[in-house]
Parts: structure tokens; C-alpha cells; sequence
């Protein structure tokens, strides 16, 4: 279905063109985000909307929305309920890409170490450290492992507070 306005697809290769499960989409059904029509067996058959609608679908989920957050989303009449759903989930977002930026900048620390063993880096052991009182999350943007040079400059009396 390459062309630009697809006919009438089965739910398997709708399935197949998003490479998901049959099922996955008589659940979407269940929950009311797809609206198939039926032919005259009574067989789904999705048309352009619902291509546009699992795209739509897919790409909340990708955002980490539920389909619960999708469902209102895609269904609510009252728009002012959308917008708070979507700035919950902007924030929550927004949550898990810092998590992930402090988590890769704590990787690129320890791949760019000086230390033979980074495990044995003054810097990524504080950072460990801050985790261990801190409790959940990564350590905070910026907080990386360096090697010998830095822990020298970080320890003159220039960079003391």
C-alpha cells in the first residue's frame, strides 16, 4: 500500500504495514482507538483515517503515553482535558530525556575516563556515591567521570568552595 490513498485493508495487512499483531489492534478496538468499518462478512476493513490513526497511536506510545492518556487524547470532546494530558505527559517526557541525558553523559564519563579501571575513578565513584544517597534516579546532567587531570583541578584550592 504505497500509494497515496490506500483502498480498503484487511486488520492483517494493516498489521503487517506497521509490522504489529492482529491482535494488538482488536485491543485497540476494545479500548475504543480504532473504529474499523466492516464489510458486508462483516470483516474489518481500515481505511486512510485509520492508517493516520495507528500512525497516531504508534507515535504517542513511542512518547511513552498509555493508551489510556491515548484514548483521551483521541476521544475526549472537551479540549481543555487534552491539553492538561498532553502537558502531563510533555512534563513527564521531558522527565525521561533528562534521565536519559544524565545517564548517557555518565557513559560517555566513564568511556572517556583516563583511569585504567574507570570503576576505580574518584569522579564516578562520587557520582555512584551521590546516587546511594540519593536513592532513585541518575546522577544529575553534567556529573561525569573524569580522569587523573581533572581530579587534580578539581581538588586545587581554585575549585574548592
Amino acid at each position: 500500500m504505497k500509494s497515496s490513498e490506500p483502498g480498503p485493508m484487511s486488520i492483517g495487512a494493516l498489521a503487517g504495514h506497521f509490522g504489529l499483531a492482529t491482535h494488538v489492534l482488536r485491543h485497540w478496538e476494545s479500548m475504543g482507538l480504532l473504529t474499523p468499518a466492516r464489510d458486508t462478512a462483516g470483516r474489518r476493513r481500515y481505511g486512510p483515517a485509520d492508517l493516520t490513526r495507528v500512525a497516531l497511536i504508534l507515535s504517542a506510545k513511542d512518547a511513552g503515553l498509555s493508551l489510556e492518556h491515548i484514548a483521551v487524547l483521541t476521544t475526549a470532546t472537551d479540549p481543555a482535558k487534552r491539553r492538561d494530558v498532553l502537558r502531563e505527559e510533555a512534563e513527564a517526557l521531558r522527565s525521561r530525556i533528562a534521565a536519559a541525558q544524565a545517564s548517557l553523559e555518565l557513559l560517555e564519563g566513564a568511556l572517556n575516563c583516563d583511569h585504567e579501571d574507570f570503576t576505580l575513578c574518584p569522579n564516578f565513584e562520587r557520582m555512584l556515591a551521590e546516587r546511594v544517597e540519593g536513592g532513585a534516579g541518575p546522577p544529575p546532567p553534567g556529573a561525569t567521570p573524569t580522569g587523573p587531570a581533572e581530579e587534580e583541578s578539581l581538588s586545587s584550592p581554585s575549585h574548592r568552595s
